[in-house]
């Protein structure tokens, strides 16, 4: 064989081996990176709804690609025992912020923020049941009665907006007994209030009857209202206002008078006259 052409071969196995060697490297390079870049974290294996507490049986492991959310729990016993304060989803990665501190229990309290307090209200069928009042939505409470002092015969009912924007932190009934000692189902809502609301809402709770109107929760304007009463609605709003007297000018129109057309004839000559109904008179 000539020896140019047993160089030329050598030198192209030589390169050959190089370069796979380069293409080995660098894709197992980043296999391991890519197996480095998933970590395993906890995750919820049911759906768990809020008020829980965690036991082992509720979580398992899943992992996940590149950098973790913030906050979220990579070891089970960091999970366990601690209240959710927010419904998780099977499959879900748990975070911290979901789940009360530890030691603080589960149900109602555990989803109560410091400095707050949740004061239940009782509402009616229609608020209630129909899925108006759901945790997380945002209301107004109305309060209704006759204030003290007032002239109730004369005014009537009055209605004022006594707290806005306020969030509902759960629904549902309770179980209280009548007059006849027989147990019956209230609607109660629980609102987010702080200690000073808490005490508005307990006075009016006992004295006035309340309601509640939904709101936007991206409306968070506070309304400025005068409140209403009974007798206002039955006031002709639509009526136009009167203009003061004071200063006005009227002209007054007086009727036109009649005119009466005569004829006179004397002899061959034919005359007419006119004459008003003043002049006819005289």
């Amino acid at each position: 064989m000539n020896r140019r052409i047993l160089i030329i071969l050598l030198s192209a196995f030589a390169l050959a081996a190089v370069a796979s060697y380069v293409v080995f490297r660098m894709v197992g390079t980043r296999l391991t990176l890519a197996r480095k870049s998933t970590t395993s974290v906890v995750s919820a294996a049911k759906d768990i709804k809020l008020g829980s507490i965690l036991t082992s049986a509720d979580l398992t492991t899943i992992e996940i690609s590149g950098t973790p959310p913030k906050g979220t729990i990579l070891q089970a016993k960091d999970a366990i025992g601690r209240g959710v304060i927010s419904d998780l989803y099977q499959g879900e990665p748990i975070v911290d912020s979901r789940l009360a501190p530890l030691g603080s229990g589960g149900g109602l309290a555990a989803t109560i923020p410091q400095g707050m307090r949740a004061c239940a209200v009782r509402v009616n069928e229609v608020v209630g049941v129909a899925g108006f009042a759901t945790p997380g939505l945002h209301v107004d409470v109305l309060i209704s009665g006759n204030p003290p002092g007032s002239d109730a015969a004369r005014e009537g009912s009055k209605v004022a907006t006594l707290l806005q924007n306020i969030e509902v932190l759960s629904a549902g009934t309770d179980i209280q007994k009548d007059a006849e000692g027989k147990p019956r189902q209230v609607q109660v809502v629980n609102l987010l209030v702080t200690p000073e609301q808490a005490e508005l809402l307990s006075l009016a709770s006992s004295e006035l009857r309340i309601q509640l109107v939904l709101r936007n929760p991206l409306d968070t304007k506070f309304a400025q209202t005068t409140g209403s009463s009974t007798a206002r609605l039955f006031n002709d709003t639509n009526a136009p206002a009167k203009p003061h007297s004071a200063g006005i000018v009227r002209r007054v129109q007086r009727p036109a008078p009649h005119v009466y057309l005569i004829e006179v004839f004397n002899g061959s000559k034919r005359n007419q006259e006119k004459f008003s109904s003043g002049e006819a008179k005289q």
